[in-house]
């Protein structure tokens, strides 16, 4: 998905949370994001998947949706409607849940079915160290496998994320920094560390979310990003990943902040 589409799909979902409750028809809307055909199973029919395909159908897509804020933080699970929605059936769907709450992105409660977990901001910040770690290496890798394509296109997303800056577009800027992120660990092809980045970042979705409307972030980050942009197309891996670290050591202090807000 290109930045602009990025973007435009991150402004639609906040226009989208403001209408309030996440009712049933909501979350079918959501869930069509990710689909090209429609998700609801039709009156009188069997759902489609069974067994261990089910699974991975439901946890893949549920994980997305997760991962992309589409469900909030503490929001219901029910199978029967999820089931329905996805088209699989209810014992698949419910091993899909048991895989995401392994995942520690659903969370079961006994006798009370499941619910997307919410994730405290000591956790968010427990997290973050972690990923200062991984994204470190991703970063310094990166610098040592980027090609000339690959920094031209990163240098292009730093000129982007000026513009947003410059226009106090914060959501733009939100979805391009996501953008650059998912770069370099493209780049790095480090697999194992961009694994558990992801798992990683499905659980920080609301503090990310929250941080990215938090005035004068915008301003703040973006020269941290320019630096990792820098030393990664300059092919200098030392400098990447201390300008990665540094950048997250920033987003650390910028949720700690969160404690100090009335």
């Amino acid at each position: 998905m290109a930045p602009d589409q990025i973007a435009d799909l991150a402004v639609r979902r906040a226009r989208r949370a403001r209408l309030g409750s996440r009712v049933p028809a909501l979350l079918t809307i959501l869930l069509n994001i990710f689909y090209d055909r429609p998700v609801q199973a039709q009156a009188g029919t069997e759902p489609t998947l069974a067994g261990e395909p089910g699974r991975r159908f439901a946890a893949g897509r549920l994980r997305q949706a997760i991962r992309a804020g589409d469900m909030a933080p503490g929001q219901r699970l029910v199978e029967a409607e999820l089931a329905g929605m996805l088209a699989v059936t209810r014992a698949s769907l419910r091993a899909a849940l048991f895989d995401l709450a392994a995942e520690g992105l659903v969370e079961r409660i006994p006798n009370r079915g499941a619910r997307v977990r919410a994730v405290t901001l000591d956790e968010a910040i427990a997290i973050t160290e972690c990923r200062m770690a991984l994204e470190g290496l991703c970063a310094a890798k990166a610098a040592e496998r980027v090609t000339g394509p690959q920094a031209a296109r990163l240098r292009q997303l730093g000129e982007e994320m000026e513009r947003s800056v410059c226009d106090g577009e914060p959501l733009k800027y939100s979805a391009l920094n996501h953008e650059l992120h998912r770069l370099i660990r493209e780049i790095s092809a480090q697999t194992v560390a961009a694994g558990l980045l992801e798992r990683l970042n499905g659980q920080l979705v609301r503090h990310q979310f929250q941080l990215s409307l938090r005035p004068g972030r915008p301003q703040a980050s973006l020269p941290e990003h320019l630096a990792m942009i820098s030393a990664i197309a300059g092919r200098r891996p030392a400098d990447a990943e201390e300008a990665t670290r540094r950048h997250l050591s920033s987003v650390i202090t910028a949720l700690r902040a969160f404690e100090e807000t009335p």
